[in-house]
Order: C-alpha cells, then structure tokens, then sequence
C-alpha cells in the first residue's frame, strides 16, 4: 500500500507545482532560480518530451491509460514479490504519468517549468544549451525508468553470479 501512496506524493506533489506556476508566473516569464543555470519558465507543451508529436491529445491520453493499467498491473506482482526498488520505481513512473495525464485530459497541454541552462566551455571550445522544458511528473517518470533500469542489470547480474555458483563443481 505504501507505494500507491508513494505515487500519490509525486501526483500532488507535481500538480501543486503546477498550479503554482499557473497562478504565479504568467506564460512564456522566466524567473531564475540560480542565476541563468536553474530557471522557472512558464511553458506549455501540447505534446510529449522534447516537444515531439505536437496536438496528438486522445493519443497520449488512450497511450497513458493503457501504460497506467500496464502498473498498475505490474506493480501489485512486484509488490507481491517484494521487490522493492523495482515496486519504488513503478510508483514514481504511476505518479508521474497521473500528473501529466491529468493535465492532457484537463487542459490539452502540460504545463512545464523546470529549465537548464548549461553553458561552459569543454576542450576550449565554448558549449551553451538550453535543456528542453519539463516538470516533477517528467522527472518522476525518468527517475523511476533510471531505476527499473538498475533493478534489471541488478537482478541479471544476482542470476548470472547464482549461475554461476550452480556450475562450479562441489571440491568436498
């Protein structure tokens, strides 16, 4: 149970942002965090990451339903289990594809404002890039991939080293 109210957290805590952002910085303001490092931007994005497959609202809202239902799913078997990062995961990438779900159903857009801006200078040569717009549901869902990720080269390298084991022949 505690993971469902773990995905509940991300959920609130990504559409109190959001709300914030609407309500007090107007569209397309920037107000800077850490100098021009960490920005708060006003942004909508009508599509999914990096701006890609703009206006294709009932696509992502029957694609978001489906993955939910897919978690949902999936996470009362790891649970079952105990597996616990891989159950942490599930509920970040749940909370985080309620919050932007939300928004798309809602609205037809999400509302983004976390922006990057990383400008440094590598092998001499000058580097500034503005790193696409996002909010805490996106990070929840990159975090929560990041972990399932771990939890797979995790759980291969237990079942290779148990292999392993398995082959060695018995000295005694």
């Amino acid at each position: 149970m505690k993971y469902y109210f773990y995905a509940l957290i991300v959920f609130i805590l990504d559409q109190v942002s959001k709300w914030f952002i609407v309500k007090r910085i107007p569209l397309g303001e920037e107000r800077p965090v850490l100098g021009d490092f960490f920005i708060l931007t006003s942004h909508r994005n009508r599509g999914a990451a990096f701006g890609i497959l703009q206006n294709q609202r009932w696509f992502f809202i029957v694609i978001t339903l489906i993955v939910v239902v897919g978690i949902l799913w999936y996470m009362r078997r790891t649970i079952r289990e105990r597996k616990v990062l891989l159950s942490f995961a599930l509920s970040l990438l749940l909370g985080g594809a309620i919050g932007n779900f939300i928004d798309r159903a809602l609205f037809g857009e999400v509302v983004d404002f976390l922006q990057f801006t990383f400008d440094f200078s590598l092998f001499g040569k000058a580097i500034y890039y503005i790193y696409p717009i996002f909010n805490l549901a996106d990070s929840a869902i990159v975090i929560g991939v990041i972990l399932i990720f771990l939890e797979s080269l995790l759980t291969w390298r237990k079942e290779k080293k148990g292999a392993t084991n398995e082959h060695k022949p018995d000295l005694n």
